[in-house]
């Protein structure tokens, strides 16, 4: 089976090797979004880049397979719904990163809150009746 959150995956490009100071391990796991933030955007030559680069790659992607696990249950409210195609590989890492700095008081939000935030504003899931419905928690009349 192919992973949907492969689409989330992190692909380091020059615009994200911004980091200012090098990431330690005391940063894993990112406590607040500034802190993922320096984990997903290592300078190029610090020596826990790849470490980085890897673990910011399956935080994302987890992110994505948590929810895809609630969609299997038909009561549960989705937070996001991916496009179909999925967006391109590298490109959600570098786009929650300006997602995140737009906002400075986001940078001091929990970091995975800060993803599914992200992901919820970016991707909202389209309203039905019965998405309404469970976004409100009210019954539509009838």
């Amino acid at each position: 089976m192919k992973l949907a959150g492969m689409a989330l995956s992190v692909v380091l490009t020059p615009a994200m090797t911004m980091a200012s100071t090098a990431v330690t391990q005391s940063q894993f796991p990112p406590r607040t979004v500034r802190d993922l933030i320096e984990i997903c955007a290592p300078a190029k030559e610090d020596p826990m880049m790849t470490a980085a680069i890897n673990y910011c790659h399956g935080f994302a992607q987890g992110a994505v397979l948590v929810e895809e696990a609630h969609e299997g249950q038909p009561s549960e409210r989705k937070l996001f719904c991916l496009p179909s195609p999925r967006p391109a590989a590298g490109s959600e890492i570098t786009n929650f990163i300006s997602w995140a700095n737009a906002l400075p008081a986001r940078l001091d939000e929990p970091a995975v809150d800060g993803m599914f935030m992200y992901l919820a504003e970016t991707y909202p899931c389209p309203q039905t009746a019965t998405g309404a419905q469970a976004a409100t928690g009210k019954r539509r009349p009838r």
